[in-house]
């Protein structure tokens, strides 16, 4: 009897312990990360009498999760990868609408190259002159603007970086406790533990990618993409923000050493943040500070290839903020450097490193490519469309980092406030002596060196005979010549000439300053036709063209973005659903299960029940002997 009495209690208990755990997976359908449990039975070591055995009843060995480490890890990848698609895609969006909010650059650049053909053909008209400038002052705004929508993505990214990083660190340090805990249950760890250590795994790699390793006491290791370990059993090693070693106002990304780990880490949304940053972000603000600084140079220059409304040469119209150098924090040496802008046509979309290895110096852009440096007669250095000054006495080891034009378009100012400062007028022209007697003719006269200190000065260009020229000053002094042949282009004074035709020998031109300055807009037409002319990339992008090639790149970033992310989100519906295929609870299933338990039960009840009748009744039948 005792033994038909043990078999109903064990199918009992076993019954009861099914119950619960059915129970359990019902009541947790919805949590986000639990895993279904089942019972894990085995029969009892049965009893023999030598002719037979008799069965001893079940024994519960455990309650199992339903998992699967490779499915869960595929969820723990495909997480980083969406999360950083979510991420990248938020950027690409603000972007494109800083972009169309700030005013458009397009129409701006449009009506300020417009104006100058407006005054061209209204030579006099003050008015003209007015809209010039203030559609000068409206194309700096944009610009300003518009570069202020950067920086302030910028340090936006700066403050999610922070923000991301404390939060790995304490996902990590809730890691390392519930290792502790598991590794201290040993064989027997909760299986609600190891959930809720799933899922805060799950919540790290949404920060950033990482890979885990199960250790012998159950216990897992987390390491961040670049190998760095962020927890190892009850450990965890934080991370931490802080300044650039260049660049106080930039955030980067520190392991538990000191090591700067910015370029190295991978995945997740502080992968994102760090990606978008150097890779884009970066990327716009030089190329439109670039356009800032060719639209400067190339009016600026051309203002000085003319005379204003008073007979002067013209002054700058724009003014652009120099190359930016920032020190590096570990710099043991006094030396200091500056930079300046020899050649915009050369002008990259790259930040350098300027370093110093005691012997030379060399540069290598930030993301590591080295760049030619060329040493130049005067003792400064050049590379990349830059000259540098070194002063003072350098170290092994120091360096700077030069950011040639990331600050140009907040920075673009208009510093002509006359209207009658706009140099309209050519500034020189060619008039032919009386007593030519040639066919030779002088259209137009090229300033090619406006900062020639000779320019306006007066020279004659004359043909002693029909195959050789001799340009002289005003004193006669003999300022160039040779032979001549038709077509060919003479220069003098940081001008030059092609006349056209066939001069005869004795033939002249007096070379001068433009007297008809009021009237002659030729210069202005000159300007106008900047919006054509190739400034940047090696003198084949204008600036109107630079900054389409601009819109249709963020254009670009922001359509893969979106596709990028459409794609990583159903990756991840993808391997969650492969995962819950295992682990989730199907609610059939478990309805199923609970009938099936529930007459286990009761069976079980009989059991007992049965023994109890048949011992009640033995025990009257022995009291009535």
């Amino acid at each position: 009897m005792s033994n038909l009495l043990s078999i109903g209690v064990s199918g009992l208990n076993a019954a009861q312990v099914a119950l619960n755990t059915v129970g359990n997976n019902i009541s947790n359908a919805s949590t986000p990360g639990y895993s279904r449990q089942t019972v894990v039975q085995s029969e009892n070591i049965s009893s023999s009498n030598g002719l037979y055995t008799i069965g001893s009843g079940v024994n519960v060995t455990a309650v199992q999760r339903a998992y699967s480490a490779f499915l869960t890890s595929a969820v723990w990848s495909s997480n980083s990868s969406m999360q950083g698609a979510t991420t990248t895609n938020d950027l690409a969006t603000t972007l494109n609408s800083a972009l169309s909010a700030s005013g458009n650059l397009q129409n701006a650049l449009d009506s300020f190259y417009g104006s100058f053909s407006t005054l061209a053909n209204t030579p006099g008209v003050t008015s003209s002159r007015q809209a010039a400038l203030g559609s000068a002052s409206s194309l700096a705004t944009v610009f300003n603007t518009l570069g202020q929508q950067l920086s302030l993505q910028q340090s936006q990214i700066n403050g999610q970086i922070s923000t991301t990083v404390n939060s790995i660190n304490s996902t990590a340090s809730s890691i390392a406790a519930l290792n502790t805990q598991i590794s201290q249950a040993g064989s027997t760890a909760p299986n609600d533990l190891l959930d809720q250590r799933d899922a805060l795994v799950q919540t790290l790699s949404g920060y950033l990618g990482v890979s885990t390793s199960t250790q012998p006491d159950g216990s897992i290791s987390v390491y961040a993409a670049n190998g760095q370990a962020l927890v190892n059993g009850g450990n965890s090693y934080a991370l931490s923000s802080g300044n650039n070693a260049y660049d106080p106002t930039r955030t980067d990304v520190f392991d538990s050493t000191g090591t700067d780990v910015s370029s190295k880490l991978s995945g997740g949304s502080l992968g994102a943040l760090l990606n978008y940053r150097s890779s884009v972000l970066d990327n716009v603000q030089n190329q439109l500070g670039n356009a800032a600084v060719a639209l400067s140079s190339s009016v600026n220059a051309q203002q000085a290839k003319g005379l204003n409304l008073s007979g002067a040469q013209g002054g700058a119209m724009f003014s652009v903020p120099s190359p930016v150098v920032l020190p590096s924090s570990a710099n043991q040496g006094s030396a200091s450097v500056s930079a300046s802008i020899s050649d915009v046509s050369q002008l990259g979309t790259s930040n350098y490193v300027l370093s110093y290895n005691g012997s030379a110096w060399q540069m290598q852009t930030t993301s590591g490519q080295s760049v030619a440096l060329t040493s130049n007669p005067d003792g400064t250095l050049s590379a990349g469309g830059l000259t540098f000054s070194v002063s003072g006495s350098a170290k092994a080891g120091d360096s700077f980092e030069i950011q040639p034009t990331a600050q140009a378009a907040t920075g673009l100012s208009v510093v002509m406030t006359d209207p009658n400062g706009i140099a309209a007028a050519a500034a020189l022209v060619a008039t032919p002596t009386s007593g030519n007697t040639g066919t030779g003719s002088i259209g137009s006269v090229t300033v090619q060196n406006a900062s020639n200190p000779a320019l306006l000065s007066s020279a004659t260009l004359s043909f002693p005979s029909a195959n050789s020229y001799q340009v002289t000053d005003s004193s006669g002094n003999v300022l160039a010549s040779g032979s001549y042949a038709p077509g060919q282009t003479i220069s003098a004074n940081g001008w030059s000439v092609t006349p056209s035709g066939t001069p005869a020998a004795k033939d002249s031109f007096s070379i001068g300053a433009n007297s008809n300055g009021l009237n002659d807009t030729s210069n202005a037409l000159a300007m106008a036709g900047l919006a054509d002319v190739g400034v940047l990339n090696g003198g084949s992008s204008s600036v109107v063209a630079a900054y389409g090639q601009l819109t249709t790149q963020i254009g670009t970033v922001g359509s893969q973005a979106q596709t990028n992310l459409t794609t990583q989100t159903s990756l991840y519906n993808q391997a969650v659903s492969s995962q819950q295929s295992v682990s989730g609870v199907n609610l059939d299933q478990e309805a199923a299960s609970l009938v099936q338990y529930q007459q286990a039960y009761q069976a079980s009840a009989q059991v007992i029940s049965a023994s109890q009748t048949i011992f009640a009744s033995l025990i009257t039948a022995l009291q009535t002997t």
